[in-house]
């Protein structure tokens, strides 16, 4: 990539409520030309743009990427310019150029992509801001932009050329001078620290149907599995060889205001009808736990508890074949079974 004169050339895929907002923000500074993915709502912003509420940025009344397209381009055709900085794989990749940034939660992201990609450097982004798609093509961004950026060891790279990139790619995020890019070298402290609010809120918002601030004003949902889950996490990170602060669990519980009433991610994708990730946040931290023998029973009911939910989606979604229902009401059974159970 040039970093002198030429804007990076930066591929976008997810344009939700934290997608919308960074792609906007890195081309704020007028550092990046973004591409952006867009499928279910194309035709919208194609000829609308995004309608954008933001406590950073102000209100936008349309916003479009530099380039809008269906689906991940192609570069290896040689139409397409090489992408700088990317958050998908194949086939936008460039081998050796492309930095995959991986803006998203959860544990061991990085490891079927650099399995896929060995010669490229893969950045952790860890997303703090608060932002909604509140309808299709309108963002409510209420929360101060935070992006948390280092990059995941890669064993086939030198270390200075991914630090350089994570740099490099911070300082994009900053060029706006509206949100917060901050580099980071440990990653891995980063991530479990994220997931000791992730695990835990984003898993039982989503199960509840509750946000952060009704959870918590309930008071029972505190003590008897926020809490025990933090806990949890703080155990399972310590075994793997990561020291979360003491008071870390008190951190967590009052990340977001107690007058915030904020929806995560998991909540707001079960709310739309779309899946959850689920394996990265909850599923990662629980085959830790077995795998280091350190016991999660509040986690692993969590974890029950979201696969359940994403079945049941299937189920709505007619992706899971169900047998058809045995009549009961031929010959009067109906009636007899009411007679019954009748009190």
């Amino acid at each position: 990539m040039d970093t002198q004169s030429a804007k990076s050339n930066i591929l976008v895929v997810g344009f939700g409520g934290i997608g919308t907002i960074t792609a906007y923000n890195l081309e704020a500074g007028r550092l990046a030309a973004v591409t952006g993915v867009l499928r279910s709502n194309y035709g919208l912003v194609t000829e609308h743009g995004f309608k954008i509420w933001s406590c950073d940025h102000g209100d936008i009344p349309c916003w479009k990427p530099t380039n809008i397209v269906r689906q991940v381009p192609d570069t290896q055709s040689g139409l397409t310019a090489p992408y700088d900085y990317i958050v998908v794989i194949a086939p936008a990749v460039t081998d050796s150029h492309t930095v995959i940034v991986l803006i998203q939660n959860g544990l061991n992201i990085e490891k079927p992509v650099i399995q896929a990609f060995p010669n490229n450097v893969v950045i952790s982004g860890i997303s703090r801001m608060s932002s909604a798609e509140v309808s299709p093509g309108r963002i409510f961004h209420q929360d101060h932009d935070i992006l948390i950026i280092g990059a995941f060891r890669n064993s086939n790279l030198e270390v200075e050329k991914e630090v350089q990139a994570a740099k490099h790619f911070t300082m994009l995020y900053n060029a706006s001078g509206k949100a917060s890019g901050r580099y980071a070298e440990d990653v891995a402290f980063m991530r479990w620290r994220k997931l000791c609010y992730n695990a835990s809120y984003n898993s039982l918002c989503a199960i509840t149907g509750l946000d952060t601030s009704k959870l918590r004003l309930a008071e029972t949902p505190v003590t008897e599995l926020l809490l025990p889950a933090m806990m949890e996490i703080m155990n399972i990170a310590q075994a793997a060889g990561v020291t979360l602060a003491p008071d870390q669990v008190n951190i967590s519980l009052a990340a977001d205001p107690i007058d915030g009433y904020f929806r995560p991610s998991m909540q707001q994708d079960i709310e739309k009808g779309n899946f959850m990730e689920i394996e990265t946040i909850v599923g990662e931290p629980v085959r830790e736990a077995q795998r280091l023998g350190v016991p999660a029973p509040t986690l692993t009911f969590i974890y029950s508890l979201l696969k359940t939910l994403q079945i049941k989606m299937k189920m709505e979604k007619g992706m899971i074949e169900l047998p058809p229902m045995k009549n009961y009401a031929a010959g009067g059974m109906l009636v007899k079974i009411k007679s019954e159970i009748a009190p």
